[in-house]
Order: structure tokens, then C-alpha cells, then sequence
């Protein structure tokens, strides 16, 4: 349906024109708007009359389409804003449920969703928000068999990942698509953000061509993040992504923004792109995605692992069995909950400490979900432990399995 609005000037207009008075620009002649019914213009007029948006702007919004990968702290306000700006279609990318430890910074999930899968918990939420804009839920984890399949029907893919493995899943997948990558991280107080476009200047890999060590990667769940933090940075990708729609302002290509919410500084580091990288070179060796666990180093197992179930050692510590329970988490980790009578000793620390374990004892070691226990079970036996395994899920499935009082975090 098409709307014009002519002799009887609506108050969006009056207020337009007023503001262009004020800001000094050409005063524009009727406001005439194409392909939005009136009460879009009605719910967007406060985006109508900026002088740089207007009513292409507006349209552009409405015929574009953006997926946000991950409906987490990042995701959730990113979606919510371009979804109140009417972008026409938003896809929301997610295989999680909701968890009790999520809430404190996505602000969309009610405890009422606890154990509800967020994609389709937020496409709920978003089509209440905004009627006029489609929202598809994708109730899966991107991977490089799914990927292009569902990046491709968008015009442009926002990061709101937390994992080395799906950012560059995301970057690989945008170069060879030829899509903006509009890209954020958080870690306690910090975040970043950037916009990757291979067209137009630098990758992903361009600024980080090596994955870190997996053992040096702490997630929000061990390192923590303030709840706040996620609202301001997928603010800015929310920003990033409308302006590459509209073809605004100068996106944050080759330039990474730090975001310090403790001193509330922002600073900016420049990059170029790298000639010789293997997706965007010049001679790119990257042509199809491959398998970015393994690239990341997440599929280096111990080949001696051997695991126990929270039920199994549980029934062996009731009926008296000689075991060492060796926590391996951060003291702040160990004072939010712990297994009765285990030794801690942190990951960072354990080469080190090694002598403070008898070799001789069998010991089962845990972390929070058996990741960090792993690698510590890698590091006792090339120590000459013989007897050591993990705890399976860690004292997160213990929580679960065996003692329900215990704080879940």
C-alpha cells in the first residue's frame, strides 16, 4: 500500500522540517513515502525525518535482511534494535536453551523460559515487538555444512558468537559470499567490534590469522562478564549493521574499537588487509569451509582419557573407595561451589604443582564442564600419573545428576 501525505502535513512532517531548519539542510518538499503503510510511518517517524535516512532509508531497512548468529548477550540487543528499526526480516541463529545464569544480561528471557530454546523464545519475543518485520528462527548450531545454506539468504551476518570456531566459520563463510561480517566480543569488563568485508578491506583473519592456544581461551562462564557490557557492544553492532544497509557513515572497516567499561574509554586499533591471507588474499587457499574445531585446536584429545560418570563416582565415594578429587577451576570458581573434601589446584597452576599429588592415588579430576579437567588429565600423564580420569560434564552434571542444591553457574 502506498501512502501520501501532501496538503494535510502530518506531525512527522512538521517535526522534519523543523529540524532541517535547524540543522541547515535543504528544506525537502512533501514528505511522500513509498511502500510503508502509515503506521510504519507512524512507528518510525523519529528515523523518517533524519535528513540522512528519510524514506529510502526507511524502505532500505524494510527490503533488507539481516541473521544474527547467536541469541545470547550479544545477539539479544543487536535483534532487538534492528528489529524496533524495522529491518524487513532478522534471522536468529541459536541450538541453546535458556539457562537460569543467562539473565542477568539477556534482558528478553524471563525465568518463565528457563530451558526453552532461545531462538524460538527471541523470535517470539522480537515479532510481539515489531508485527512488521519477519523474524526466522534457526534452532540449530552453525557449522560449515549448514552455513552458506543460511547465510546466504541475508544481506548481511552479525557475529554474536563466543567461540574462536564459529568466528572464523563466520568470516570464511562471508568471504566466500561476498557478505559483511559485522563482529563483537566481550570478556569481563572489555569488548571489541569491527566489520569485516572482503570487497572493501580487511577479514577476520586478516587481524587474527592464528586461533589462540585453547587452553589460554576462558569463556564468560569462567572469566565472568558484566551484564551490561554485551548491551553496549551489540549496540554498536546494531549501529554497524543499519549503516551498511544504508550505505551511512563509515562502518568499522579495518578498524578494531576497544571499549573499556571500567574507565569508560573507547580506543581504536587500524589494520590492513593481508595480501597474503588464506581466505581474502591474493592467492587464497581457503576456498571452501573446512573443519574449524580442529583448526582451532578444540579436537586435540588425550588419547589415555578415560572419564567417569557423576553416578558412578559418587556410588564409588559412598561405598569407601580411595579417590583424589582434584578441582582444577579458579579459586573464585571453587568458592561458588565444590565437591566435598577435593584438592584445588587451577589449570595455570598444575605443572608446577604436580608434587603435591600422590602418583600412586587414583584421582578424578573436574573443572566446570570437563574441558580445563581434560587438558589437566593430558598434563598428569605426561607426568607419569597413571591412575587419573575426568569427571564427564564436570561439576556442572554433578549439579544436575547427583546434588540439585548445588549452585548451577
Amino acid at each position: 500500500m502506498v501512502h501520501a501525505f501532501t496538503e494535510d502535513r502530518t506531525q512527522a512532517e512538521l517535526y522534519y522540517q523543523a529540524r532541517c531548519r535547524r540543522a541547515k539542510f535543504p528544506l525537502p518538499g512533501p514528505i511522500v513515502v513509498h511502500g510503508l503503510t502509515q503506521t510504519e510511518v507512524e512507528r518510525y517517524s523519529r528515523q523518517l525525518v533524519l535528513p540522512e535516512l528519510g524514506r529510502q532509508g526507511q524502505e532500505k531497512l524494510k527490503g533488507s535482511a539481516v541473521v544474527v548468529v547467536g541469541a545470547g548477550g550479544l545477539g539479544i540487543p543487536t535483534s532487538v534494535y534492528l528489529t524496533a528499526a524495522g529491518v524487513g526480516k532478522i534471522g536468529i541463529v541459536d541450538e541453546d536453551n535458556v539457562e537460569k545464569s543467562n539473565l542477568h544480561r539477556q534482558t528478553i528471557y524471563t525465568e518463565d523460559d528457563i530451558g526453552m530454546p532461545k531462538a524460538l523464545v527471541a523470535a517470539e519475543r522480537l515479532r510481539k515487538m515489531n508485527p512488521y518485520v519477519e523474524v526466522e528462527p534457526h534452532e540449530a548450531r552453525l557449522s560449515s555444512a549448514n552455513a552458506m545454506g543460511i547465510l546466504k539468504g541475508y544481506d548481511v551476518a552479525v557475529d554474536c558468537t563466543d567461540n574462536f570456531p564459529a568466528r572464523y566459520l563466520i568470516n570464511d563463510a562471508c568471504v566466500l559470499l561476498g557478505k559483511p561480517d559485522v563482529y563483537a566480543s566481550i570478556f569481563r569488563f572489555d569488548g571489541q567490534a569491527s566489520v569485516f568485508q572482503a570487497s572493501r578491506g580487511p577479514c577476520y583473519r586478516c587481524l587474527f590469522p592464528e586461533p589462540p592456544p585453547p587452553e589460554t581461551v576462558q569463556d564468560c562462564a569462567v572469566a565472568g562478564v558484566l551484564g551490561v557490557l554485551p548491551g553496549i557492544m551489540g549496540s554498536i553492532q546494531a549501529v554497524e549493521a543499519m549503516k551498511l544497509v544504508l550505505g551511512l557513515g563509515e562502518p568499522l572497516l579495518g578498524r578494531l574499537l576497544l571499549f573499556n567499561a571500567t574507565d569508560m574509554t573507547f580506543n581504536e586499533l587500524r589494520f590492513k588487509k593481508n595480501p597474503d591471507c588464506p581466505v581474502c588474499g591474493r592467492n587464497p587457499t581457503v576456498r571452501k569451509l573446512i573443519d574449524y574445531e580442529e583448526f582451532c585446536g578444540m579436537r586435540r584429545a588425550t588419547p589415555s582419557l578415560e572419564e567417569v560418570a557423576p553416578l558412578e563416582l559418587k556410588r564409588r565415594i559412598d561405598v569407601g573407595e580411595k579417590i583424589v578429587l582434584l578441582d582444577v577451576r579458579e579459586p573464585f570458581e571453587n568458592a561458588l561451589c565444590r565437591i566435598e573434601n577435593s584438592k584445588l589446584i587451577p589449570l595455570g597452576e598444575l605443572g608446577r604443582r604436580v608434587g603435591e599429588l600422590d602418583r600412586s592415588a587414583e584421582i578424578v579430576v573436574y573443572c566446570h564442564t570437563g574441558v580445563r579437567s581434560a587438558r589437566a588429565v593430558g598434563i598428569l600423564s605426561s607426568e607419569g600419573f597413571r591412575r587419573v580420569r575426568n569427571l564427564k560434564g564436570g561439576i556442572r552434571a554433578w549439579a544436575e545428576e547427583v546434588d540439585p542444591k548445588m549452585p548451577i553457574y
